[in-house]
């Protein structure tokens, strides 16, 4: 069977030229669109603006959260909430002659170092670890003029506290007497009041010591023991026990020692009634081991000794009899405290000299003596 096919006419264009395409004009956005594609075009703009602030807060906050967690960030806490208690009683806190100096200082140009304290174990504040005379004078200040201003103090605040009793006193002590200024006779009653509080399970002073001074060399323990035994026997009638040096300290305690009736002549010569400054009550204690003394003798000072102070009134004492000269400049390692005596300058700071090159400290001290002439 046969199909018939179709025929299909096709107009093919001339050969002359190509076929002619019509394109399409583009169609234009209206304003709305317009309108919702810059509000889109901007708003993931915000967000990712948003988003960049996001991470660097978190990246802020997790540097806070590491700078409060070593110990640097520094807050105002209110005064009744810091306590001083446990390391150096406020019997060992005898009156501070340069106090009044302190105060004038915070007041006229701020406070240059905050105090360092540790969380109490039981929740009821903090106890302070260094800075009792800056916390001495910020009380001082806010009792004189009643301005909120001096009602807290700058506090860092250190990491890692103790949970217990003991742990605070072995915490508190670690940081004072291998990095800071301490007299011995504070560490002694340190030891005492650890031996007597019930919470740290110690009841012997040796064994106090032993415990609390664990990084100190054998002979400085020796020297703190003879201190404890000095306080034992003369702290009710000692005024300034923490000027005492570590020198005149064992000598009193080997006399003593020595002659038992020493003790009850030390306590008549002691008995005036309490009006003596801390330079007239080691006056009377250097008397009874052949010597005078005008300052406390503490680790982490820097101090330039003479063979031996002459006694007061000597014609190598100076003119009208004065012995000592104190006084206070600022550096950039904050404030410092320098103590000029016959045959003896003393400089405190606040940072630990042990820890400094001994040649690059031998350079320092000899450009200071040979400029002091």
């Amino acid at each position: 069977m046969n199909r018939k096919r179709k025929t299909f006419d096709i107009d093919l264009p001339d050969e002359g030229g190509a076929a002619s395409v019509e394109h399409p004009a583009p169609r234009r956005r209206g304003p709305m669109a317009s309108a919702i594609s810059e509000n889109a075009e901007a708003g993931q703009e915000r967000n990712r603006a948003v988003k960049a602030i996001r991470e660097e807060n978190d990246a802020l906050a997790h540097e806070f959260v590491a700078l409060r967690e070593a110990g640097h960030v520094i807050q105002p806490l209110p005064l009744g909430d810091v306590h001083s208690t446990l390391l150096a009683r406020e019997r060992l806190s005898a009156e501070d002659e340069e106090l009044d100096e302190l105060v004038t200082s915070i007041r006229d140009v701020g406070l240059s170092n905050p105090i360092r304290v540790l969380e109490r174990p039981d929740g009821s504040g903090f106890e302070l670890v260094q800075g009792r005379r800056r916390l001495n004078a910020y009380r001082k200040l806010f009792e004189e003029t009643g301005d909120e201003e001096w009602a807290s103090v700058p506090a860092a605040i250190m990491p890692d506290g103790p949970a217990d009793i003991a742990g605070l006193y072995r915490r508190m002590v670690d940081e004072n007497v291998v990095r800071k200024d301490i007299s011995f006779a504070e560490m002694a009653h340190a030891a005492q009041n650890f031996a007597a509080d019930p919470a740290t399970g110690t009841s012997d002073v040796d064994k106090a010591v032993a415990e609390l001074f664990k990084s100190a060399s054998y002979s400085k323990r020796s020297r703190i023991r003879s201190f404890v035994s000095l306080l034992e026997k003369l702290g009710d009638v000692l005024l300034h026990p923490t000027e005492i040096s570590r020198n005149l300290g064992a000598a009193l305690e080997a006399a003593m020692k020595k002659r038992p009736g020493l003790v009850a002549e030390i306590r008549a010569a002691l008995s005036d009634g309490g009006n003596r400054d801390a330079r007239k009550e080691l006056d009377i204690l250097g008397r009874f081991v052949g010597e005078t003394d005008s300052g406390k003798g503490s680790d982490s000072n820097l101090a330039l000794d003479g063979d031996r102070e002459p006694p007061q009134g000597s014609e190598s004492a100076g003119q009208g009899g004065r012995t000592k000269t104190t006084f206070h400049i600022e550096s950039a390692a904050g404030q410092v405290k320098c103590t000029a005596a016959v045959g003896r300058l003393e400089i405190k700071a606040e940072r630990d000299f042990s820890s400094i090159d001994r040649r690059q400290l031998e350079r320092a001290i000899t450009s200071l003596v040979d400029d002091l002439g």
